[in-house]
């Protein structure tokens, strides 16, 4: 990449407070930041922050998803119209999504050929591009006939390519001093999103690089961990509060324990800072959670850890994930790709944060790992594994079947279990091997991860959620197979599946009463007894169709007690009577 100056002079023949322009949003899945929805990432957000500040009026900037684009053609009307047309997206991560579907290469150029106007591309996508996105991929620079490619940042591109008059620019990394102003400038336009105002969850930004040089990893190509201020991050928080955001995830980061601090050490008093911020500015928040965490932090400076991860705890909202990326537990594929922790020290770390974190709202204790409860966790960690890296071999998965086996068996908690394919990327060390490992390993690699599914994930699940515990706030969003499939707003939220068809969009509280894999289902809580589906009552635990049958019959009731239950089932846990007994 080269730099350039912080701006160019104009000097073409556009004036930017004429100008109209249309951000599309292709979505973008890093190691340390998501954008599909219900994420928005910061790239739309801080390019229209530099548009802003570069002279075009907000009133003209318009901002598209690609699912939107793909639900109404007749939006492509706006991006053949646009003066500049900015294309943001690209996946250095593989995925699966439900609350969109990330914009393919193809339809990326598309954008391009349907824009009468001057075309811009830029985000992860300037990494590479494969065929489709997915894992087992390698990744190729192209420039997918865009009139510019922004091989710094885009938001950068875009604030040079307007103050020059749309004749260029310089490909540079923008500064934090410029961050400070876009976030604030660009934080109207997630009200043109269409999960705007209640499902939608904004990423924020703490700091970007890495001190570290994992050999897949694209974050150490933004250089070495730079931070912002915790006064910064609150005031772009405050600004999208008054643009009707309630949910945030702290994700932008390769480790929220360096925050503020030598891109090492943890710096707690940072943490208090940025956390009680946000609470106070956002005295009404719904969602505030966040992603990275390395768990070689924890093993190098374990005092400071632990008073970091406790002052999150305090902060949160229940359900957290702290992503470890232990990436394998095999010390082959460690030593060969620059991992930087053991197995047993991901085991210790896995242990700290379940002590400081894994207590559940109303433990008067504060302590971890809590077992029970109605309510998440407060904060757990989460494993991600990668395959297909240097050096991997039959062995190596078995290492990590036992390392999750060990986990469990201590009975420690896990929030999720992330086990992916790696996307080789130009400029990183597994550029040279690429995909090869992993396409020759796909045949063991899909048992295997059926193996963990079944019999590490779905007992996990159980542990971190019993039977009745509560999520509020699930989002109702597909129908399938005569159930309704919804999330909560938040880190890797699960999918839960609920019987019968309910209208999508709606939001409610669910008990939990089964397990899959990665998912669970629940029931609507508080169930009223006197109203529930025989769907309904035959999925809480205990309660079969006959008995669901009979409390049917039997209605209306005036208390729990009185429907016909077997003792060991504790219906009052699930279900509730209406006010009115009725006739």
């Amino acid at each position: 990449m080269t730099e350039a100056p912080a701006s160019t002079p104009a000097g073409g023949t556009h004036d930017p407070a004429s100008l109209h322009v249309v951000i599309v949003d292709g979505y973008v899945d890093e190691p340390a930041h998501f954008g599909v929805p219900p994420y928005v990432s910061t790239y739309p957000r801080y390019t229209a922050g530099a548009l802003v500040d570069a002279g075009v009026p907000p009133q003209q900037i318009t901002y598209h998803t690609i699912d939107e684009l793909r639900d109404e053609r007749r939006k492509w009307r706006a991006v053949a119209d646009a003066d500049l047309m900015v294309y943001v997206g690209g996946m250095t991560v593989p995925g699966k999504y439900v609350g969109g579907t990330p914009a393919e290469p193809d339809e990326v150029k598309e954008l391009a050929w349907t824009a009468d106007g001057t075309t811009l591309m830029g985000g992860p996508v300037k990494f590479g591009v494969g065929e489709k996105n997915e894992g087992a991929s390698d990744m190729e620079r192209k420039d997918l006939d865009y009139d510019f490619v922004a091989k710094g940042d885009v938001e950068a591109a875009a604030y040079d390519l307007v103050s020059s008059g749309l004749e260029g620019f310089g490909d540079r990394m923008r500064g934090y001093d410029e961050v400070e102003r876009w976030a604030s400038k660009g934080a109207f336009v997630v009200e043109q999103h269409p999960n705007h105002p209640d499902y939608l969850i904004a990423e924020l930004e703490t700091s970007r690089g890495c001190a570290y040089r994992c050999s897949f990893c694209t974050e150490p190509l933004y250089g070495d961990p730079n931070f912002r201020t915790p006064a910064s991050v609150v005031r772009e928080v405050d600004r999208l509060s008054d643009a009707g955001v309630r949910h945030f995830r702290i994700g932008r980061q390769a480790d929220i324990l360096a925050f503020g601090g030598d891109g090492e050490a943890p710096n707690p008093d940072a943490l208090r800072e940025l956390y009680a911020g946000i609470r106070e500015v956002v005295p009404d928040l719904g969602t505030l959670h966040l992603d990275n965490m390395n768990p070689v932090t924890i093993v190098d400076y374990p005092e400071q850890s632990r008073e970091a991860i406790r002052v999150i705890a305090e902060h949160n909202t229940p359900g957290d994930t702290a992503a470890f990326g232990l990436e394998s537990a095999d010390p082959v594929v460690q030593e060969e790709n620059n991992l930087l922790v053991s197995a047993e020290e991901c085991l210790e770390a896995v242990r700290v944060v379940n002590e400081e974190g894994g207590w559940r709202p109303g433990d008067e204790e504060k302590r971890g790992p809590s077992l029970e409860g109605d309510r998440l966790p407060k904060l757990l960690p989460g494993i991600n594994l990668v395959h297909g890296l240097m050096g991997e071999r039959p062995e190596t998965y078995e290492h990590n079947k036992r390392f999750l086996k060990r986990v469990y068996d201590e009975g420690l908690m896990l929030r999720r279990i992330n086990i992916r394919q790696v996307m080789a990327f130009a400029g990183t060390e597994m550029s040279e091997t690429g995909a090869d490992i992993a396409k020759e390993h796909k045949q063991q690699f899909k048992p295997y991860k059926r193996e963990i599914r079944e019999e590490v994930d779905r007992p996990m699940l159980r542990r971190v959620l019993p039977p009745g515990t509560v999520l509020e706030g699930v989002h109702l969003e597909y129908h399938q197979d005569g159930k309704t499939f919804g999330r909560q707003l938040g880190t890797y939220s699960l999918l839960v599946a609920i019987p019968g068809e309910r209208p999508l969009g709606e939001t409610l509280d669910v008990a939990i009463v089964d397990y899959g894999y990665r998912s669970v289902t629940g029931v609507p809580y508080p169930l009223d007894l006197n109203a529930a589906s025989l769907d309904e009552l035959t999925s809480i635990p205990g309660i079969g169709s006959r008995t669901a049958g009979d409390i049917v019959v039997g209605r209306p009731y005036a208390a729990v007690e009185e429907a016909p239950a077997s003792a060991d089932v504790d219906l009052s846990r699930f279900v509730t009577v209406s006010a009115a007994r009725g006739d």
